[in-house]
């Protein structure tokens, strides 16, 4: 997966399968400029991996086939829809790869990217990939994702976090400075 082309995340089309992503960005957000410059020549280090798994798939019933489900192209094209939300992000400024496997190697490739590779939103940035738990549902605080990049519609439905995104773009160039 990581050796192939990456897509312009905002060209990502509909496709059938599940399996494992990667997010590059290669843009001038000021906590990222050594993710920017790590990326410049060949986008290597990513920003954010997940998974996505048929439907079904994370509770292990009534798993829909793989070779039935958009799972994938549906998943990074949510990621798409939360940067273009983003107040202080372009959307033109991230690419991704990604690899249709077999269900039962989704967990394991994930877990095993992201140690590899530590991306800065799975490690240090939560709520990126979240997704807005409804009404019933919203318990807690605002991500720090989303206090960093203010504009998904759902978000100022949580209260909002005690840390300032100053304090958390701070943490954001220490991390990418041990890092890389």
């Amino acid at each position: 997966m990581m050796e192939t082309e990456a897509t312009p995340l905002d060209d990502v089309l509909r496709f059938v399968g599940a399996g494992l992503y990667a997010i590059y960005y290669s843009g001038s957000f000021p906590a990222y400029e050594l993710l920017r410059r790590a990326n410049e020549d060949k986008l290597v280090v990513p920003i954010y991996i997940g998974k996505a798994v048929p439907k079904g798939g994370r509770r292990g019933i009534e798993v829909t086939a793989h070779t039935n489900s958009r799972a994938l192209s549906d998943r990074i094209r949510e990621h798409a829809n939360s940067v273009r939300a983003a107040d202080n992000l372009d959307i033109a400024d991230f690419h991704a790869r990604w690899l249709v496997v077999e269900d039962i190697w989704i967990p394991l490739g994930e877990s095993a990217l992201i140690r590899e590779h530590r991306p800065v939103w799975n490690a240090l940035l939560d709520g990126f990939g979240n997704h807005d738990p409804g009404k019933g549902r919203r318990a807690g605080i605002r991500t720090r994702w989303d206090t960093l990049h203010p504009g998904r519609p759902w978000a100022p439905n949580f209260p909002p976090r005690d840390e300032t995104p100053d304090a958390i773009e701070q943490d954001v160039r220490e991390y990418l400075r041990s890092r890389l």
